[in-house]
């Protein structure tokens, strides 16, 4: 077999694989917006003082053992946001989202959204404000980017789905253009 015939093969299999990757990713994609969206509407408000923040392991963060048993192991020793908070009475810990964890001010009380011990948006920070860091670390700069992209997204999919109402609404239209037309003739 001549050599053409074989790049031919690999680049067939490559082919392959980048459209099940492709259709993978999507199907991911689809059922993480899902999960935010019901988060976010399980989500209530809340005022909390928030004692300590720190990117902590999972196993080492003190969270219940509900979180910890149902999570897979590998995602056990990466570091999340962790917020130790009082809320009323309780001190407890939080899983704090990415993009809102550096506003979340050291010893100042907030007013966040909170579904379950996941932390979704702040609305109202009193006190002391988070100090800008002088540089950014490079973990920093990464979870800036990926804020950026979840907001241009969200914008998108916003507007597709603002089209396809506009569609739906114009199809209704020309059906009704063409069923007083019809009753002209």
């Amino acid at each position: 077999m001549p050599w053409w015939g074989w790049m031919l093969i690999v680049i067939a299999i490559l082919v392959v694989i980048l459209v099940v990757l492709y259709i993978v990713g999507n199907r991911l994609q689809k059922k993480q917006s899902a999960q935010k969206e019901a988060m976010l509407q399980a989500a209530q408000p809340v005022t909390m003082l928030v004692i300590d923040k720190k990117m902590l392991p999972m196993k080492d963060a003190n969270l219940p053992k509900q979180v910890l048993e149902s999570t897979p192991k590998r995602y056990q020793k990466a570091k999340l946001p962790i917020v130790k908070a009082k809320i009323g009475p309780q001190i407890i810990n939080l899983i704090c989202d990415d993009g809102i964890f550096d506003v979340m001010p050291v010893r100042g009380e907030v007013k966040a959204m909170v579904s379950g011990i996941y932390i979704t948006s702040v609305k109202n920070v009193r006190g002391k404000k988070a100090p800008e860091p002088a540089k950014k670390s490079f973990s920093q700069k990464l979870r800036a980017k990926q804020k950026k992209y979840e907001q241009t997204y969200e914008q998108e999919t916003a507007s597709m789905k603002l089209s396809k109402e506009e569609k739906a609404a114009r199809k209704a239209k020309a059906k009704e253009e063409k069923e007083r037309a019809k009753k002209i003739q």
